[in-house]
């Protein structure tokens, strides 16, 4: 569990049926972005999962686009039975907005979708790096490394080993 701040109450993969009708905030990139005629829906991605958001008001999305980051903050609720998404661990429930605040902007064309960064060239992935970081399989891998190197040094701490750094100067 994360602890409360002022962006978020809860992380998007967090919500779930017991958390209907509470006063929450979530924040994250903006994945995708919908409109239904008249509402809107923006799927909103973090470190832990996706939450879909539902947004009545058009202009709580002006200057949001894919992959700029954000914080919504609302109401949860039940999704209808025929738009629930079995596909994610949030898909029973969604965040109604009340609020929504652009923290950080996102060019308008980005040089290559998250999702697909693995099929573009790699000089474009590094200098892009923080978009490549955001793909899940990269990210996935990046997790699992941390989870080995933490799990080696905690094994050789118990076996008595002492991990020494020395400075740079």
């Amino acid at each position: 569990m994360i602890s409360e701040n002022i962006y978020r109450t809860h992380t998007c993969g967090e919500f779930r049926e017991e958390h209907i009708g509470k006063l929450v905030r979530a924040a994250g990139w903006v994945e995708n972005i919908r409109d239904h005629g008249g509402i809107q829906f923006i799927d909103l991605r973090d470190h832990y999962g996706v939450v879909q958001v539902v947004i009545k008001d058009e202009a709580m999305l002006s200057g949001v686009t894919k992959e700029c980051v954000v914080t919504v903050s609302g109401t949860i609720v039940l999704r209808d039975e025929e738009t629930v998404n079995p596909k994610i661990e949030t898909g029973t429930v969604e965040i109604k907005a009340d609020t929504l605040t652009i923290l950080g902007k996102s060019r308008n064309v980005l040089p290559f979708e998250p999702a697909a960064s693995t099929e573009t060239k790699e000089d474009v992935r590094l200098k892009y790096r923080y978009l490549d970081l955001r793909n899940k399989k990269v990210h996935d891998n990046i997790v699992l490394r941390s989870q080995v190197i933490s799990f080696l040094r905690q094994r050789m701490t118990e076996l008595g080993f002492l991990e020494m750094q020395t400075p740079i100067l």
